[in-house]
């Protein structure tokens, strides 16, 4: 079941993706206007957050089987839209149907944590995510590659009838979970603000994470950039190549996850949210010929991945703690905090590789991790022996 959820999470979450490298092809088939053509990405992780907002908090209020079910079925359909048009009006559309129904990973991830007993479940967690990391870094070379061989309609159609597969597998074997909360839509919403007021680590872990993924965000918005510039002159397949090699920093989900299970969290996290410092640091301080800096790009990739990757997931283990009454609410929220501080990484890092070059890049992704280390040493530490969240 674990396997499963990991595989279905990374096959759901990475349809997010497939857009990204392809934005200057769907932009010229659909008449997009340039200036406009960041809107194809744009959309999809604004739908995102409002399915965050507003499809995962109905996890802990209806069947979740069937929640799944149904956004599947939906994804599949916006996929199969956004293959099949070549109107930039419909295509946008359906990028931001796309987003929204994508949600169905962030319902399976408190799935997984109500199945697995308290004592494992940093470890069931953190499998899990490590499977929907691989989803969203293995995205954009997969992407690429069907699109050099295909054309980009092709990899829409392909997740198109791959996710309406998904969603009948989950359906079948999926177990039933029924919540037992009896309230109102409007009032489940209305008590998302009463958590992230009233709780403080939810708050906590969603500005590490803003901050790590705000990192990560920046360092892949950019670097496909840097490999194509004039020092490495690399080509869409030699980039797609090194992307791939970043995936490995996805390994470390589930030792993360285990780690917190052994009371550990806290050091964890201290690791996690200095492995960008040196991810960005190391690049910027040393510098040589062609090869030494490309293995300092690649350690970068590794090591800035495996933070985002450890953080993440002891961070979870820390919401799922929580109460399984409000589990579903509690995810949404900490994944809507901490998209917001990807897109910033994003915009950033554009904005900055335009106005002053791979060091500026460098030395704003450094500030990410900084503030949340800043945030971090505020942080009681935890009895040493005791499971503590954080």
């Amino acid at each position: 079941m674990v396997w499963l959820l990991a595989i279905a999470s990374g096959l759901i979450v990475a349809n997010l993706y497939y857009a990204q490298p392809l934005v200057g092809p769907i932009s010229q088939a659909t008449g997009l206007d340039p200036g406009a053509a960041g809107l194809i990405v744009t959309l999809t992780q604004l739908g995102y957050c409002v399915g965050l907002l507003f499809i995962v908090p109905l996890g802990d209020l209806v069947e979740n089987r069937r929640l799944v079910f149904i956004a599947l079925l939906v994804a599949a359909l916006s996929l199969l839209g956004a293959a099949s048009t070549s109107n930039a009006t419909l295509f946008l559309l359906a990028a931001l149907c796309i987003g929204i129904s994508c949600v169905a990973a962030q319902v399976l991830v408190p799935f997984a944590a109500h199945l697995s007993s308290p004592e494992k479940r940093g470890q069931t967690v953190g499998s899990v995510m490590s499977g929907l990391l691989m989803g969203i870094m293995l995205a954009r070379p997969v992407s690429s590659v069907v699109a050099d061989l295909l054309g980009w309609h092709a990899i829409f159609f392909i997740s198109a009838f791959g996710t309406a597969a998904l969603a009948f597998v989950l359906r079948r074997k999926l177990p039933e979970r029924q919540p037992q909360n009896a309230i109102s839509y409007p009032a489940l919403l209305a008590s998302l603000w009463h958590l992230l007021r009233d709780t403080p680590v939810l708050r906590r872990r969603a500005l590490y994470q803003a901050c790590m993924f705000g990192a990560f965000s920046l360092f892949w918005t950019t670097v496909p950039l840097v490999l194509a510039g004039p020092h490495f002159q690399m080509s869409q397949t030699g980039i797609a190549i090194f992307a791939l090699v970043g995936v490995g920093g996805a390994v470390v989900s589930p030792i993360a996850g285990r780690r917190a299970d052994q009371g550990k969290g806290h050091s964890t996290t201290l690791i996690s949210l200095c492995a960008p410092v040196l991810a960005f640091g190391l690049p910027l301080v040393l510098h040589g010929g062609h090869y030494l800096d490309l293995a300092l790009l690649v350690m970068a990739s590794i090591v800035v991945d495996m933070g985002v990757s450890g953080s993440l997931v002891v961070g979870q283990r820390a919401i799922f703690s929580l109460g399984a009454e409000v589990r579903s609410r509690l995810n949404g929220l900490f994944i809507a905090i901490f998209f917001f501080g990807g897109a910033i990484g994003s915009s950033l890092g554009g904005w900055m590789y335009a106005h002053h070059g791979w060091n500026g890049v460098l030395l704003a992704g450094l500030g990410f991790p900084l503030v949340a280390l800043l945030a971090f040493a505020t942080e009681p530490r935890p009895p040493r022996g005791l499971g503590a969240p954080a």
